[in-house]
């Protein structure tokens, strides 16, 4: 195709605005949360501007390079709209570690990664600290053995907890906590080993509050009807409480790739407004008189629409909840205007609704692998449109095959089309994804969400016995299938982490794919296979060093060596997933001393000391032997001769990664990588070093 071809081809894309307004919205969202340095308000104004003028002009000016202005315009409104959300979410993060008195009303209840009970406190009080830098939300694991505390709803009460704010990054480039924090408004996290304190038991007030009593209340019904195991994953998926999934069930789920029938997200909701809308659509045919003068398509629409509503209210409202809703609806409002319901169109509009309320939902796999999975299956179900052999098996004999052969052919796409962002996120990839999810899936659309909505319909009459007992059947299945899948040899395999930029070369290019056609597709092709070469010559630290120091871990020929058996735990392990290493902790551990370790990398001496009693003379004396010293409690004056990191360094750079470039000895750290945004600069009350 000459050059005039490919300015014809990308002139039609005017056609498709919709579709590419949610992609450059994106492009600007990403632009602004991979900036290092927050935008200034002088720069954010003229931005605003800048696009209103911009926009003007794109209406005046009758050219086809206007689209030029629009396509900019667009990434800038991204832009903004990251901006603007990152400062209307701020609220007060702790600046220290913090020991004593949170009193505070209980918003939440999960289970910590030791399967710890954890609650988050909306903060009435913490100690002396004054209100404007108290946090506003802070969460809490509950360690106490003698504590026979069940945590409830709006529970007021007073523990005594250890607490710090939000961790950085445990690597460079790694996942930074700092930031999802944030726009959860969470200023701090930590533990209690005390007694919790009830002051007022259950006295939360308002709307929020009912409905989390509601949704506590319903757990506990559902748990009681189901019991077991079953019962724990029946309340996960209708009210959003995991509090009671056994963490070995928990563990067989991930292993199997069916860890996503516990996220309340777009196959929960699409489940069951598509259960209610059928039941409601074929309930009101059976009125003749009623189903030729009304459309009862359009009544169930709005039955549907109201039955996802009332899951997201009693699931939490949770933030994946919510774009599943959003998906939802958008989708049962084309049903009302009598558009087609499921394609690119409905998924641009929601994707768009979505970007402009939580922008920061970009960064999040679950954003990611829900509308990576949906594009994939409208794309892949429109193309067998087309297909004469597939036209054919919907009718005849053969019409019985399809939805077996469609449920095989959802499983193989959207699995590959989130594999990608499965790996880049979780290091790791389910080999027998496809035969967990080709055994569960139909289990769970047909007979666990169906007794579900019919345990509901049921329930005020006292016949959602039986609905409940299918139900249990039925989750029974899903677990025995988790646990078989789990436990077959070589089951997962880990993924080495990908780098920054892996990924948003794969996203572009399989955007260009589906957007394009002839030569502007194979620019698709060239931007996936760019991004595969980036994950693969993506170099892995030699050493890396915790953001407090406490943990160290260096290359060896048997993989990462760690010093240290407990502690820094979630470093450790997300060290260990970026390596792609499958081994467990205490098969990582160095012999020697854990606190005075000696390296050598590109022909540098590197000495660690994590020694709270040495002398400055003895500092001096490894400054003299060593390149590099690493003291993380050092907090006097440095020694001379030497690149010294001591405990002011690690406060304020983080995480510190080590790298033999070619001989050449290269150094990176944290804050290098997460610049100094508004969500990791917001620490006071520390003495500073001159």
């Amino acid at each position: 195709m000459n050059a005039l071809g490919i300015i014809s081809e990308i002139a039609a894309q005017r056609n498709r605005a919709l579709l590419w307004f949610p992609v450059f919205l994106g492009v600007g969202i990403y632009i602004y949360f991979s900036l290092m340095v927050e935008p200034t308000f002088v720069l954010v104004q003229g931005l605003c501007i800048g696009a209103v003028i911009a926009t003007v002009l794109g209406f005046i000016w009758h050219h086809p390079l206007r689209w030029v202005i629009f396509v900019c315009v667009w990434v800038v409104i991204g832009f903004l709209l990251g901006s603007v959300r990152a400062h209307s979410v701020a609220a007060p993060v702790l600046g220290w570690r913090y020991y004593g008195d949170i009193s505070g009303q209980v918003v939440a209840i999960d289970r910590s990664a030791s399967n710890k009970q954890r609650i988050t406190l909306a903060v009435d009080k913490m100690g002396k600290i004054s209100k404007p830098r108290t946090p506003k939300y802070v969460r809490v694991s509950l360690h106490s053995k003698d504590d026979n505390y069940v945590p409830a709803a709006g529970d007021v009460i007073r523990v005594i907890a250890n607490v710090a704010p939000p961790s950085p990054p445990s690597e460079p480039y790694g996942f930074d906590f700092q930031r999802r924090s944030w726009f959860h408004q969470l200023g701090a996290v930590g533990y209690s080993r005390k007694t919790v304190e009830i002051l007022d038991r259950g006295a939360g007030r308002g709307f929020q509050f009912q409905i989390f009593k509601t949704r506590m209340a319903l757990s506990s019904y559902i748990q009681s009807h189901v019991g077991g195991a079953a019962g724990a994953f029946a309340s996960a998926i209708l009210t959003g409480d995991r509090a009671n999934i056994d963490p070995s069930d928990l563990h067989a789920l991930r292993k199997s790739n069916l860890a996503h029938l516990l996220a309340i997200s777009g196959l929960h909701m699409g489940l069951l407004t598509s259960v209610v809308f059928a039941i409601a659509r074929y309930s009101l045919a059976l009125w003749p008189w009623f189903n030729l003068r009304i459309k009862t398509k359009k009544i169930a629409a709005i039955l549907a629409l109201l039955a996802g509503a009332s899951y997201l209210m009693l699931s939490g409202s949770a933030v994946a909840t919510q774009r599943a809703f959003i998906m939802v609806s958008v989708m049962l409002v084309a049903i009302l205007l009598d558009r087609p319901a499921i394609s690119l169109r409905a998924v641009a509009i929601a994707a768009v609704i979505i970007l402009s309320l939580w922008p920061e939902n970009l960064m999040e796999p679950g954003f990611q692998m829900s509308f990576a999975a949906t594009i994939a299956l409208i794309v892949c179900f429109d193309g067998l449109k087309h297909i004469p052999f597939w036209r054919a098996m919907g009718r005849g004999g053969m019409r019985f095959l399809q939805p077996v052969l469609g449920l095989l052919i959802s499983s193989l796409v959207a699995g590959f089309a989130t594999a990608p962002f499965a790996a880049y996120h979780f290091n790791q990839v389910a080999h027998y994804g496809l035969i967990a999810n080709m055994s569960t899936l139909p289990i769970m659309g047909m007979v666990v969400m169906p007794s579900a909505v019919l345990a509901a319909i049921f329930a005020p009459f006292g016949l959602d016995g039986v609905p409940f007992w299918i139900m249990g059947q039925g989750i029974d299945w899903i677990l025995s299938v988790a646990n078989w899948v789990s436990n077959l040899p070589g089951a997962v395999s880990r993924v080495p982490d990908a780098g920054p930029y892996a990924l948003p070369f794969i996203a572009l290019g399989a955007i260009g794919i589906i957007m394009f056609s002839k030569t502007l597709r194979m620019l698709g092709v060239v931007a996936c296979l760019c991004g595969g070469v980036f994950w693969k010559i993506a170099p892995r630290p030699d050493i890396l060093v915790s953001h407090d120091g406490r943990l160290v871990g260096a290359m060896s020929p048997q993989g990462r060596m760690l010093n240290r058996k407990r502690g820094s735990g979630y470093a450790a392990t997300n060290w260990l997933e970026n390596d792609g290493d499958l081994r467990a902790r205490e098969n990582t551990l160095i012999s020697g001393d854990p606190d005075l370790i000696y390296y050598t990398l590109a022909g540098q001496k590197i000495t660690y000391l994590w020694d709270t009693k040495s002398t400055f003379e003895q500092l001096a004396g490894h400054c003299d032997s060593a390149a590099i010293v690493l003291a993380p409690k050092w907090k006097e004056d440095a020694p001379k001769g030497c690149t010294f990191f001591g405990y002011y360094d690690f406060r304020d750079m983080g995480a510190l990664a080590f790298e033999d470039k070619n001989g050449v000895l290269n150094v990176k750290t944290a804050r290098q990588s997460v610049g100094m945004r508004v969500w990791n600069n917001q620490r006071r009350g520390f003495k500073r070093r001159n």
